[in-house]
């Protein structure tokens, strides 16, 4: 039952890192937004990179530009409000800018998650079915399984957003957090929140644990195709083709299921700030430094564009 002759709120508050001394917001501040600007740097590089380079025009290059481009709208969502934040405490968002940072923030969110598992069919498919890869992983396909990634981001954030949203918030109108997110928006609503904290459940186990199991099978199916190859360099320079991915997986859905997975607690922002920082700060960037240093055909194609520069120059 809501609570009775209580004042609905229009706007937020987020508590964000409210409690900390001026200097060191300010040092976050500079540590955030450099780590910021490497990402945003990183992401435009491999972009233009993978663009450019005909030699990146295959399958696994088109999704990882859209990995890029998605993880890219991810952090703009989040981290200019929080980096604003860190030098301006009371920063409030008005109840409609709420909802829309959460929308687009589960949409790329879940966008990330689903493309990954795409990433892991692209690599199932070339190193178990190499003959037929060109056949089944065509434009028209590989357009297919990007747009229904994004399809999937869009129609559960919608059903996020309007579970959420459809409750009422009384007195309560601090966001303990820097970012609007689901669960801390359920501890402000005034009335029971047991059917939305279900839907949170739902959605969390269909994006995390059912895509988690998927890119287990076909990595289990890879590396047995792998072992069945003769030679060591052969297995080698196989597994090689998997290991920027297989990286990123496991960073991104470590963190993720660390955040979403995990017991509700009482003490919500207390415990949580570090992994939320992991999560919308720290493992963006990890998506292009693994790409660029681990992946051999990125740093060839760098290797050649700064090349053609330095000759035009």
């Amino acid at each position: 039952m809501s609570k009775p002759n209580s004042t609905f709120v229009t706007e937020f508050l987020f508590e964000g890192f409210s409690s900390f001394q001026w200097h060191h917001r300010l040092a976050l501040f500079m540590v955030f937004l450099t780590l910021y600007l490497i990402t945003l740097s990183g992401n435009v590089i491999i972009i233009t990179i993978i663009r450019l380079d005909r030699h990146l025009h295959t399958p696994m290059y088109f999704f990882l530009s859209i990995f890029s481009i998605s993880e890219t709208c991810y952090t703009v969502t989040i981290i200019p409000r929080m980096l604003f934040g860190l030098l301006s405490p009371q920063q409030t968002i008005s109840f409609q800018g709420c909802a829309a940072q959460l929308f687009f923030y589960l949409t790329f969110g879940i966008n990330n998650c689903f493309l990954l598992v795409v990433m892991g069919y692209d690599r199932y498919v070339a190193i178990c079915n190499p003959l037929r890869y060109s056949v089944i992983m065509g434009k028209t396909t590989c357009l297919y399984l990007a747009s229904g990634s994004l399809g999937i981001g869009l129609g559960m954030a919608i059903v996020q957003v309007t579970s959420v949203f459809g409750l009422p918030f009384c007195d309560g109108f601090v966001i303990p957090h820097f970012f609007c997110d689901v669960r801390p928006l359920l501890k402000l609503s005034c009335t029971d929140t047991i059917a939305n904290e279900i839907i949170n459940f739902v959605v969390s186990v269909c994006v995390l644990i059912l895509p988690m199991c998927l890119i287990f099978i076909s990595y289990v199916l890879i590396i047995s195709t792998i072992l069945k190859i003769a030679s060591s360099e052969g297995r080698k320079k196989t597994f090689a083709t998997c290991a920027s991915h297989l990286t990123v997986v496991i960073i991104h859905y470590g963190c993720t299921s660390i955040v979403y997975l995990k017991p509700k607690s009482q003490n919500f922002w207390g415990q949580d700030r570090l992994i939320y920082v992991t999560y919308t700060v720290i493992t963006p960037l990890l998506n292009p430094v693994v790409y660029s240093l681990r992946n051999k055909e990125v740093k060839d194609a760098l290797h050649r564009a700064l090349g053609l520069k330095i000759l035009s120059s």
